[in-house]
């Protein structure tokens, strides 16, 4: 079991739906972006999903592409964000972490060096978006006999002939990716989600958490109601890629997660 587990085992017992925030490591710099992740648990977030910057992020839109670049012009490494999760844990050895990326700074580091200080630093689970299944014995097998959960993206492109492979070896939950296109792209809408949710869920036990185009607490409730809850990511980087205080970003993040809780 690991805290991604004990997360969902508690929120379902308790009929409560999952809110999950994305934020980018080392944005808009180190120390904001840990005073943010820091501030998550006590706003409402259950599951933090951590960025690691990357040079070519091909799934995410100009929002969290901008927030990656000002992270790495400010230093950001693989390494740092190891450490920016370190601190965390410092104060916090509860709330799980998923470290949302791209293969290429995991394949550099070495896969085992890697997920050995993964685990080291506290981090429960893995989102590698350019990693089909297809490359399991690459990352994601390893990655599970390691301790860690490793989160498969479905999307409503994935037809009943794909599903099942998507669904094998994912663990932890699984990310329904709301709409076809890039983070931040469209809105996402409860009636188009609702049937892929069920279909999904009709052949995993798994967890189905909704994330991509939703921007407000209406829509957080919407979305988390017809699924076992929601991320949101471009939402929350858009509002410290303004420069709002960090306690403005709380509170924003708050409001998304009250609206989730109340599904």
């Amino acid at each position: 079991m690991t805290r991604i587990d004990d997360t969902f085992a508690r929120l379902q017992a308790s009929g409560t739906k999952a809110f999950v925030s994305y934020i980018m490591a080392g944005d808009p710099d180190y120390d904001t972006a840990l005073q943010v992740m820091r501030g998550l648990p006590d706003a409402g977030v259950d599951i933090i999903e951590l960025g690691l910057p990357f040079t070519d992020p091909m799934a995410d839109g100009a929002t969290i592409q901008l927030a990656g670049q000002r992270a790495l012009e400010g230093g950001m490494t693989l390494e740092k964000t190891l450490q920016m999760v370190r601190d965390f844990r410092a104060g916090d050895d509860t709330t799980p972490i998923v470290l949302m990326g791209y293969y290429n700074p995991i394949y550099s580091r070495g896969v085992d060096a890697f997920l050995a200080d993964a685990r080291e630093a506290g981090i429960d689970g893995l989102i590698v978006v350019d990693l089909p299944p297809e490359e399991d014995d690459e990352l994601c097998i390893p990655a599970q006999n390691a301790g860690l959960n490793f989160i498969r993206l479905a999307t409503p492109t994935t037809d009943d002939a794909r599903l099942p492979a998507v669904l094998t070896n994912t663990s932890g939950f699984v990310y329904y990716v709301s709409i076809t296109g890039i983070t931040g792209a469209a809105a996402a809408e409860a009636n188009d989600v609702a049937p892929e949710v069920a279909r999904i869920k009709s052949q995993t036990s798994l967890p189905v958490i909704v994330g991509f185009g939703i921007r407000t607490p209406e829509s957080s409730e919407a979305i988390a109601s017809v699924a076992d809850g929601c991320v949101v990511g471009s939402a929350i980087v858009s509002e410290i890629a303004a420069g709002k205080p960090v306690d403005e970003v709380l509170a924003f993040v708050k409001s998304l997660a009250d609206g989730a809780h109340r599904a």
